[in-house]
């Protein structure tokens, strides 16, 4: 198969105006991949699977990831005047990076026998009603893994033909695989909280007024 570079390189000539970067993974996998920017995601996914050489048809897994705001910090080289003369020495800068959602997709290619091929996207921010384009017309195996993604982390998948939760309950409030989720002290199904629940209820409990000396009344024989 390709190397992710030359894939990169002929998918952006096949796509007019298609921007690809190659995202490294520091991790034991060493997985990189290919991150698409949205307005070009679908069209650059089509190439991915119909051209003769990739032939990427099937979509094995999709997952959802969530990042929240970071601060990364990066070593970068800088000339600067030292004891009156220019040196290039090593400056520590800290660099804000935005929290976003990532929709990730991992291709083979069933005709030709290789694969994965990584692909990612990325919303513009980790808001409510976040949008990503939907791959479930491309590889019709995405379909139930964008509405899983849909329902725990809150992507809104354009062009998806069904999008409705999957895991949790229609009334269901926010996404409980978002880094901030907080579960609730009770659900609607258990309206008497106990063990586990009811510690976390109490804390939200009025405490009850007593009368004075109710601490001392004793039962009476």
């Amino acid at each position: 198969m390709e190397s992710l570079d030359e894939i990169k390189a002929r998918a952006e000539a096949a796509v007019p105006g298609a921007r690809i970067d190659i995202v490294l993974n520091p991790g034991p996998a060493n997985q990189p991949s290919l991150l698409l920017d949205n307005e070009h995601a679908s069209a650059v996914a089509r190439f991915l699977r119909d051209d003769p050489a990739l032939r990427l048809d099937f979509c094995s897994n999709v997952t959802g990831v969530d990042w929240r705001d970071r601060s990364v910090k990066k070593t970068v080289k800088v000339k600067k005047i030292v004891n009156g003369e220019e040196k290039e020495v090593d400056e520590t800068t800290e660099e804000k990076i935005p929290g976003y959602l990532e929709a990730v997709y991992h291709l083979y290619s069933m005709t030709q026998k290789h694969g994965p091929v990584v692909i990612r996207m990325r919303t513009a921010d980790r808001a409510e009603g976040a949008r990503l384009p939907s791959f479930t017309s491309i590889w019709r195996s995405a379909e139930f893994q964008e509405r899983e993604i849909f329902d725990l982390y809150g992507v809104r998948f354009d062009g998806h033909p069904d999008l409705r939760r999957i895991l949790m309950w229609d009334e269901f409030v926010d996404h409980p695989m978002r880094k901030d989720y907080r579960e609730p002290d009770d659900y609607e199904y258990e309206p008497t909280p106990h063990d586990d629940v009811l510690e976390k209820a109490r804390q939200h409990y009025r405490p009850r007024p007593q009368l004075d000396g109710a601490e001392n009344i004793t039962a009476q024989p």
